[in-house]
């Protein structure tokens, strides 16, 4: 049996180490796989999530290779195996043992965005009438499993950690999904230009890359959110029609009354 050499970070936030260990492997495993292995024959302590291991519950997070990927979808076949494999925690988000990090600000983050609000229905049943093109776009933003890889992968929280000021990619999407649903009502503008720091991603498109589902996180959802901002705020003839809207609607109520 072949065998292979995997460098997997053991410890915890106060510090920690790479610790080498060597175990057999066979034709379609997957990093998975093997550090099951290791947990069962060598390091029974070694903490770390998996649950569905089919690439859908984004439980298995990591890097690997110092690449941010779910162990479950990463084949060793296609890893450099003449050196070892190094398994390490995702690195903007802090750390509990092991590979195992707290993603709980995550869930903090969606907490704060403004829920889905539809229009009225438009149908004598009671329900909405829609356009299917427009359903097909924010369709793509729902395959998210939220396995935060690509708010791993982001150097806006990755390495400047501005966790407070920008809420990372995957809840930009999430954003992207309600503001271009055809239904919903709400305006995430102002928050996306503030509370949400959507001034702060320069679409390197490292989000998009790493994201196991491929979905065009940078093309299809964050640039179109910055058209919108700069659309709203910076763009002096949206302004002027805006000034000018509004002062017609202010002149026809005093008509009105």
């Amino acid at each position: 049996m072949k065998t292979a050499v995997f460098k997997i970070w053991r410890g915890n936030a106060a510090g920690g180490e790479f610790r080498d260990y060597t175990t057999g492997i066979s034709e379609g495993m997957v990093v998975l796989d093997a550090v099951n292995h290791i947990q069962a024959t060598q390091a029974n302590d070694l903490a770390y999530r998996w649950n569905c291991k089919a690439g859908k519950c984004g439980s298995c997070s990591a890097e690997i290779n110092g690449m941010p990927k779910l162990m479950c979808m990463t084949r060793l076949s296609d890893l450099p195996l003449e050196k070892p494999v190094t398994v390490q925690p995702m690195k903007a988000f802090p750390l509990i043992k092991d590979l195992l990090t707290n993603v709980s600000w995550n869930y903090r983050v969606k907490k704060r965005i403004k829920e889905f609000k539809p229009r009225r229905p438009d149908a004598p049943d009671g329900t909405w009438r829609m356009q299917q093109e427009d359903i097909d776009r924010v369709q793509e933003f729902r395959k998210c499993i939220e396995c935060f890889l690509c708010q791993d992968v982001c150097h806006v929280l990755r390495d400047h950690q501005m966790h407070e000021k920008f809420i990372g990619p995957r809840f930009l999407i999430h954003v992207a999904a309600l503001e271009m649903h055809p239904l919903d009502t709400e305006d995430r503008i102002e928050e996306l230009r503030n509370a949400y720091g959507i001034g702060y991603c320069n679409i390197t498109k490292c989000c998009t890359k790493v994201c196991p589902e491929s979905i065009h996180i940078t093309d299809n959802g964050i640039i179109p959110l910055k058209e919108r901002v700069v659309d709203k705020f910076f763009d002096p003839f949206g302004w002027f029609w805006r000034r000018l809207k509004k002062k017609s609607d202010s002149d026809n109520v005093k008509r009105e009354s």
